[in-house]
């Protein structure tokens, strides 16, 4: 790819030089960061010295791509952190120094760090019995992993932003207007993170929340390991800086006067990530820090009509008169329907997905089909029709519980079949579904007729001894399939029993991804049972170290089924090489920070696109660097924070799109109720001021 002088000025700036460059999505900022990274490699500049910054490992891939660059160099290879990654790095290289001064229990044994779903675990453990003995959040009707996330979210803004966790509950509680019970609600929050709080310091664990605030607080303040970083990574790419937090921000800031070189790179009207602490304010902070700033105007994703689209967003925004263009119209740039029902919506989704492809030529993996909340029934409705078209699609939506999804609760069902010593036997409608997804082509009417003829009390039976009139309803072929499945878990059980994730990883390899089985070809099956093996080990080695007497595999086992939120796993995020449509939710999709052709907008009249989420336990923005001590959280400050979240979000996608939006409307939504949501009334202001303004509708 040739880079503009721009890019290229970016790319090669001076290696005594740091340098601020911001911009819109879409104007090449961060191809020039990955091209700077080629630079100082082809400079000789030694891999061990250069630091790559990122908000989450997601939007390091165009910067791995490059390191893995086959036209590279042999020779080291550069370092990649985000804040969490780094201050884990950091905590277990230098605990010795701050373990005694913290106060932990036992400050010469190694800490364990917890992943998200290990927090959640524990918190049920030691921290569940608490709210049911004190009868907290009762309230509260959200479901408990739900509850236990956002007392994690309070956790982590304190780290983040900079505050003591033992003021979470005050600062909540100024915030809110005249409600007793949300008042009772903030103060019982307090009380269960100070006691989980206490809990990982008697027994040396360490959560994303407890390991930043040790970096932050106490070891970026140490001169051994301040000298120890800056003396190692004297070159510094840091790209999306807005997505990250004041706690980033701050150790950035100290760094940027010490280290060689830097680019830093500012996306401007971003920040999607506010609700986990992100500041965009902070953020342009640094740009004070740097020598040198560059601001790239030039978008090289949008379209015309596209980029008028984004600028008639802005006008209606700022209230300004309409931008006029004779070459482009934003309504040009999009397709609207005005659907009765939901189905009809789904259904003209996906025709014009398959014209597309089809008829229009346009590649499956250069169409995102996006929704405020993408659920189940959404998901499962569209992709089944654009498979009876014959289209390729997929979806990704992280931050789900590792249950909901058809090839992790095959594999748990599985697992509860062959270890009949949990007394964990799964209902029969669980197997029914495991038979499904386990073998390939087999059908809902079959699977159950099989299951109501060979599950018995928690067991299967063979296939072979059942009457000949059956096995024809069934036919061989499928039965013979189930048999190779019931075979080898009753060799399983009839053997030497393994860890869970050894199991899952052999079942995996051994039966359900071999041909005519369920995860053969599969590469979404597949890339659930990868995620699904990896929880299984860290969870085995997490707990082991603390409970030497578990069977590690029922308690996992337990926690999934418990509901327990899923990790954020990279390799979700690297599937852009299948050709396949791409159903996710907005923000999700945002953080992807890759541009397609075409984007498909659904339920725009849902109020969803906007509103933030119900979250009775923390609040995003009175938790942050900005809001002042004390000040009341208003309808008014709603009202603001919701037309930002809408801006920020419709300029963000309409910047990831090259030719054309596709915007799906129903009056009646998926309960039944009619729709009026922010978005749609954006819309339909948009398309008014086009008429108004000639424009051919």
């Amino acid at each position: 790819m040739r880079l503009t002088k721009q890019q290229m000025a970016v790319a090669q700036t001076a290696l005594d030089t740091t340098h601020f460059v911001e911009g819109m999505a879409g104007t090449g900022k961060t191809t020039a960061g990955a091209r700077r990274l080629r630079y100082l490699l082809e400079e000789k500049v030694p891999a061990s010295s250069i630091l790559v910054m990122v908000p989450q490992k997601a939007l390091a891939l165009p910067y791995q791509a490059e390191i893995r660059n086959k036209k590279r160099k042999a020779g080291g290879q550069p370092t990649i952190h985000t804040i969490g990654s780094l201050s884990l790095h950091m905590v277990d290289l230098f605990w010795p120094l701050v373990a005694e001064q913290v106060g932990f229990a036992d400050p010469y044994r190694r800490p364990t760090f917890l992943s998200l779903e290990l927090v959640q675990y524990y918190m049920a453990r030691e921290i569940g019995p608490v709210i049911e003995a004190n009868d907290y959040f009762n309230s509260v009707r959200i479901d408990r992993n739900r509850l236990y996330s956002q007392l994690v979210d309070n956790l982590n803004k304190a780290a983040v932003v900079g505050f003591s966790h033992t003021v979470i509950g005050e600062k909540l509680k100024a915030a809110s207007i005249g409600d007793v019970e949300q008042r009772y609600i903030y103060e019982h929050a307090q009380d269960v993170v100070n006691r989980f709080r206490d809990f990982c310091r008697q027994h040396n664990l360490l959560d994303f929340s407890y390991q930043i605030e040790l970096f932050v607080k106490h070891l970026w303040r140490m001169d051994e390991p301040r000298h120890y970083l800056m003396e190692q990574f004297r070159h510094l790419i840091v790209d999306n800086v807005e997505e990250d937090n004041p706690a980033t921000h701050g150790v950035l800031r100290d760094w940027l006067g010490e280290c060689d070189s830097a680019v830093v790179i500012y996306d401007s009207d971003a920040g999607y990530r506010r609700f986990l602490g992100s500041d965009a304010k902070s953020a342009y902070t640094l740009k004070a820090a740097c020598t040198l700033h560059t601001e790239i105007d030039k978008t090289y994703v949008m379209s015309a009509d596209i980029s008028q689209l984004d600028t008639e967003i802005k006008a209606i925004v700022d209230s300004a008169p309409p931008a006029k263009s004779r070459k482009a119209s934003a309504r040009d740039a999009v397709v609207f329907t005005d659907n009765r029902y939901y189905t009809d919506m789904i259904n003209w989704t996906a025709e014009n997905i398959a014209s597309l492809i089809h008829d229009g030529g346009a590649s499956a993996g250069e169409i995102v089909v996006l929704a405020p909340l993408l659920s189940d029934a959404l998901r499962f409705s569209l992709i089944s029709r654009l498979e009876s078209m014959n289209v390729p699609a997929r979806s990704h939506r992280p931050s789900r519980a590792l249950r909901e999804e058809p090839a992790a609760r095959t594999l748990l069902t599985l697992a509860k079949l062959a270890h009949p010593e949990w007394g964990m036997a799964p209902p029969s409608f669980d197997v029914t579904n495991a038979l499904m997804v386990a073998i390939a082509d087999f059908d809902l009417i079959r699977a159950r007729l099989l299951t109501e003829i060979v599950y018995r009390q928690g067991k299967l039976l063979s296939f072979e001894p059942l009457r000949a009139d059956v096995q024809t309803r069934i036919t061989y072929d499928l039965g013979g399939r189930y048999e190779k499945l019931y075979k080898w878990l009753t060799a399983y059980q009839n053997g030497e029993h393994v860890h869970l994730d050894f199991f899952f990883s052999r079942l995996f390899g051994e039966v359900l991804s071999q041909p005519r089985f369920g995860f053969h070809q599969a590469y979404n099956a597949a890339n659930v049972a990868a995620n699904l093996i990896d929880s299984a080990r860290n969870f085995r080695w997490t707990v082991s170290r603390l409970d030497a007497g578990l069977d590690y595999g029922q308690e996992y086992v337990r926690m999934v089924d418990a509901g327990v939120i899923a990790d954020l796993y990279v390799r979700d995020w690297e599937l852009h090489s299948e050709d396949a449509v791409l159903l996710a939710p907005a923000y999700t999709y945002l953080m992807s920070n890759r541009p397609v052709d075409y984007q498909f907008w659904l339920n725009i009249g849902s109020g969803s696109w906007a509103q933030r989420l119900y979250q009775p336990l923390t609040h995003p923005y009175v938790l942050s660097l900005d809001w002042p001590e004390g000040k009341l959280w208003t309808d008014d400050d709603e009202v603001k924070a919701t037309q930002d979240s809408l801006y920020r979000l419709a300029t963000g996608l309409v910047r990831r799109c090259r030719q054309r939006i596709y915007l799906g409307y129903c009056q009646y939504g998926e309960q039944g109720y009619e729709q009026r949501g922010p978005m749609l009334e954006l819309i339909q202001r948009m398309l008014k001021r086009q008429a108004q303004d000639g424009a051919h509708v």
